[in-house]
C-alpha cells in the first residue's frame, strides 16, 4: 500500500511531461471479494481477498504508467513498486452509501444493503465490494472516517 502514492505521483509526472495535462491523485480504493458475500456482514476477515488501488484517469497511457513505475522504483527502491499492476475497472450499475465511522462498523450497513435494499430493488451482486477511503486513517479518529461503500449490481 505504501508504494501506491509514490507510483501514482510518478505516473502523474509522466503525463504532465508528455502532454502538459495534470490530474489530482485520488484517495485509496479497495476491491474486496469473498466466496460467500456474507463474509463481509459477518466480519469473517480470514475469508476476504482484496486489491488496494488509486484511480488514474483514462488520458494516462501505458507508456506513462511504465515510465512512472520505473521512475518511482528508482526513487524509492526499498518499496515493492514492481508488484503494482494496472487494471481497467468497469463496474456499471452500483449501489453506494457514505459510511461515517470505523471500518469495523461497516457490517450492519452492508447487511442492510445486501439483505434489504438489493432484494427490494430486485438486484444481485455483479462484482467485488468496492470501498473508497475519503479519510486518511492515520489522521482521522475511527468514528469520523468517511468511506464510500459501493456494490456493483445487476437485475435479477
Amino acid at each position: 500500500m505504501e508504494s501506491l502514492y509514490p507510483a501514482a505521483y510518478a505516473v502523474r509526472s509522466q503525463l504532465k511531461n508528455r502532454t502538459g495535462d495534470d490530474f489530482v491523485v485520488g484517495p485509496l480504493e479497495g476491491l474486496w471479494t469473498a466466496e460467500d458475500p456474507t463474509a463481509f456482514t459477518r466480519d469473517a476477515k480470514d475469508d476476504w481477498e482484496w486489491t488496494i488501488m488509486i484511480p488514474i484517469p483514462e488520458v494516462v497511457i501505458d507508456e506513462d504508467i511504465e515510465a512512472g513505475l520505473a521512475a518511482a522504483t528508482k526513487k524509492k527502491p526499498e518499496l515493492p513498486i514492481t508488484k503494482i499492476r494496472s487494471l481497467l475497472l468497469q463496474e456499471g450499475k452500483a449501489l453506494q452509501i457514505m459510511h461515517i465511522g470505523s471500518y469495523a462498523d461497516e457490517g450492519p450497513v452492508l447487511a442492510r444493503l445486501h439483505h434489504e435494499v438489493m432484494p427490494k430493488m430486485k438486484l444481485t451482486f455483479n462484482g467485488p465490494h468496492h470501498e473508497i477511503y475519503l479519510s486518511d486513517q492515520r489522521k482521522v479518529a475511527p468514528e469520523k472516517l468517511k468511506t464510500v461503500l459501493r456494490q456493483p449490481v445487476r437485475e435479477i
